[in-house]
């Protein structure tokens, strides 16, 4: 074998390390793909850059002339008997091989072995659709039930996330020139994709996070009809209605106790993603005023919501075991009973509602009767701590069985209209020691207030939460004025 097949041989060789490289390149997860490219143009910029004395050797060369000849002169040495330097011609080759070439090869075939990568790969878009699987996506596009395995038990934990496409959801494949699945996207949310990548022989998975930029923003609501469309009219999205509703839950009734007048304000979080707005947040502090009375909620870091001395605004019992939206109209707590028909005491509060309606329960405790009668229709008893008992009638269908623990807002059952009903609603008791009291206005039970070892932080929180409350009420109060003083136009 001679000299020359043996370079050819060696570029052969070389060529498919390059292609190699790049291949195990392209299946790199996307931020690691970015780093290791950022690193290699600055090493580049920094190979490329040309010393002083390279400029200097640059300028000379650039005033000779290829293939014509020179005369150099040979530098003298130092010792005494050495004859002086003669001239000695010397030629310029028409050929030269430097590194500037060298480096301009090597990018023309990483630029070549790029563009192949790229022929390579086809990407293809499909949208889930009502009772598909990961199967049955792949049989449709054509993939067999061994690519199927192949990606859904691809390494790592998030690959698990395949088993829980919505309807609607995209999903996004890459295939090489042989039909083989190379890559998939699937975007998660807003803020979340898995990627699942060939690497090698096997399938490796990972989910990457786009960073969410938070800002805060104000609401403010005075009711006139009802709290859901004054929630509205404040720009509130349905959740924040029933979150703000959630946190004084334990304080107002929102069947009953809401008036015209009544006013709310409540600081929140707006999300962004590269600038685009996704949603709103958490709510950070609020502030209802009900029949005069205020109430005031600031959110701490442990995702609960305290007065502004530190107590929880959890109770151990809800005002209302029924939610407010649904409420169409209450009975009166006394009232000639429509069935019956006489008079007769009262002991608990009616919540007419629609047929279906979920009740949940108003405190943790265990269910002692799930049963039927002629009176009581379906109903469920539970027995709470410190001798509470709360009692629930007229179900439409139970949810819960006799001796089941339950917990505070789990739905134990559904308005209805059985035993003697006039109409779908629930019949709402509260007993203390076996005396009835009334619901809507018994004293409940405090949660613990807040730790001692966060009470500091807690108060500067707060401190600051209620003063963004402040700005933003003396805002709309301005904004309310200088509406008031606009001259109206008259036609």
């Amino acid at each position: 074998m001679n000299k020359q097949q043996i370079i050819q041989r060696q570029l052969k060789t070389l060529h498919k390390v390059f292609l190699s490289l790049l291949t195990n390149f392209k299946q790199l997860p996307k931020k690691h793909r970015a780093i290791i490219i950022s690193i290699s143009i600055l090493t580049l910029f920094i190979i490329l850059l040309p010393s002083k004395h390279e400029l200097t050797n640059k300028t000379n060369k650039q005033s000779l002339e290829i293939g014509k000849r020179y005369q150099v002169a040979i530098p003298e040495k130092s010792s005494a008997e050495q004859p002086p330097s003669t001239p000695v011609e010397i030629e310029i080759p028409t050929a030269v091989s430097s590194p500037e070439n060298q480096l301009t090869d090597e990018n023309d075939l990483t630029t070549t072995v790029n563009s192949e990568q790229q022929s390579d790969m086809s990407w293809q878009t499909v949208k889930v659709r009502s009772g598909d699987s990961l199967a049955r996506i792949f049989k449709r596009l054509g993939f067999s039930a061994q690519d199927t395995y192949a990606v859904s038990s691809a390494k790592g934990k998030d690959s698990k996330l395949l088993l829980k496409m919505n309807v609607g959801d995209t999903l996004r494949i890459a295939t090489n020139n042989e039909q083989k699945i190379t890559a998939l996207e699937y975007p998660l949310s807003k803020t979340d994709t898995l990627y699942i990548n060939l690497v090698g022989d096997s399938y490796q998975s990972h989910k990457e996070s786009k960073p969410v930029d938070i800002t805060q923003d104000y609401a403010h609501g005075t009711i006139n009809s009802n709290f859901w469309n004054a929630g509205t009219a404040a720009g509130l999205s349905d959740r924040q209605i029933i979150e703000l509703a959630n946190i004084f839950g334990w304080d107002i009734d929102f069947a009953l106790d809401i008036r015209a007048g009544d006013s709310f304000h409540v600081i929140y979080e707006k999300k962004y993603v590269e600038g685009e707005y996704i949603g709103t947040g958490n709510i950070l502090a609020a502030e209802f005023i009900n029949q005069k009375d205020p109430f005031q909620a600031v959110r701490f870091t442990d995702g609960e919501y305290y007065t502004p001395g530190g107590k929880s605004m959890r109770k151990a019992f809800l005002r209302a075991p029924v939610n407010f939206k649904y409420i169409s109209s209450s009975f009166a707590p006394k009232r000639f009973h429509p069935v019956q028909k006489r008079w007769k005491a009262h002991r608990g509060v009616d919540y007419a509602a629609k047929t279906g309606t979920p009740v949940v329960a108003a405190g943790n405790g265990k269910v002692t009767h799930s049963t039927y009668n002629k009176y009581n229709g379906n109903y469920v008893f539970i027995q709470h701590g410190n001798g509470i008992v709360t009692k629930y009638l007229h179900f439409s269908k139970r949810a819960v069985k006799k001796g089941q623990r339950v917990k505070q807002g789990q739905v134990i059952g559904y308005v209805g209209a059985t035993g003697l009903a006039a109409g779908p609603h629930l019949h709402y008791e509260f007993l203390l020691n076996g005396v009835h009291r009334n619901p809507r206005t018994v004293k409940l039970p405090d949660s613990k207030p807040i730790a001692k070892e966060f009470k500091a932080e807690f108060t500067t929180i707060s401190k600051q939460r209620l003063k963004e409350l402040d700005d933003s009420k003396r805002i709309v109060l301005a904004v309310s004025i200088a509406e008031e003083q606009t001259p109206k136009n008259e036609d």
